[in-house]
């Protein structure tokens, strides 16, 4: 079966590849599983998906918080699976959207999305560690679901702070726990312990073993971690739209001891 790949698209214009749909079925049975139920031309990839039409369902309750012309912006997707959000921002006009995992069966998936669907976006295999070998900033970066299967959560929003981050950083992550906030003082006395006890206080629950038989989950935070790292990180919250997910806008850090804690970053090397 032929198939023209799309050169590029916007708002999802191209028509896309030139494939059948008994051969889309193929493929798609070919590249699972998928965890991105992505409906391509009446093809669902996921639709058995045991958090329902994910991550449809979840998209739909903080969609609007975002803009919805991106004409002229570039995006950035960490940890893209198979590409629902990154197809779903350039639909919404942006001129280019990047899309970075670390498995190559999701970058597989992804592509093979894309090209169905004729969206012009750039694939490529990087960890979150290494967003600086990209060597570029970008006006929004969608970090959705990836914190809590990282060992080292807030070196990596550290980083997107420091590497990739211009503008708006749209973040995700699964939490546990209380869904209280304490307001923190700026500082507490050694012998002052409670407060670790209170059921608002920022925590982050390390998983040693596994969780929903997934053993890249490492660390989940609460409500108040998450907001708590987010800060720290350099990130302005501006909105909450939906129970796991926040709306930030880039901050510069102040010099001195409140300021940038180093982070070490994958550069491109002056020779490349």
């Amino acid at each position: 079966m032929a198939s023209t790949r799309p050169q590029s698209a916007e708002r999802g214009d191209n028509p896309g590849w030139e494939l059948d749909r008994a051969e889309i079925e193929r493929r798609v049975k070919e590249l699972g599983p998928w965890f991105h139920n992505i409906n391509l031309k009446g093809v669902q990839t996921a639709p058995d998906h045991y958090l329902g039409d994910y991550p449809g369902v979840k998209w739909r309750a903080f969609a609007d918080a975002l803009p919805q012309d991106l004409r002229g912006k570039t995006v950035l997707d960490i940890g893209c699976n198979a590409g629902f959000h990154a197809i779903e921002m350039k639909r919404r006009g942006a001129e280019r959207v990047v899309g970075v995992d670390w498995a190559d069966s999701y970058l597989e998936q992804a592509r093979f999305a894309a090209g169905v669907l004729g969206v012009d976006v750039e694939y490529r295999r990087l960890s979150v560690y290494d967003v600086g070998l990209l060597g570029e900033k970008f006006d929004i970066v969608l970090f959705l679901g990836v914190l809590y299967h990282l060992r080292h959560p807030l070196l990596a929003l550290d980083l997107i702070h420091a590497e990739v981050a211009r503008d708006l950083l749209i973040f995700q992550s699964m939490q546990r726990g209380s869904r209280e906030v304490v307001e923190v003082e700026p500082d507490y006395d050694f012998w002052e312990t409670g407060i670790f006890n209170a059921p608002g206080w920022p925590k982050l629950h390390f998983i040693e073993h596994k969780y929903a038989n997934d053993e890249t989950n490492w660390w989940v935070p609460n409500l108040a971690c998450s907001q708590a790292m987010l800060r720290s990180a350099g990130f302005e919250i501006l909105s909450h739209p939906e129970p796991e997910v926040f709306v930030c806008r880039r901050r510069e850090m102040p010099d001195g001891p409140d300021g940038p804690r180093p982070v070490y970053a994958a550069r491109r090397s002056h020779s490349s």
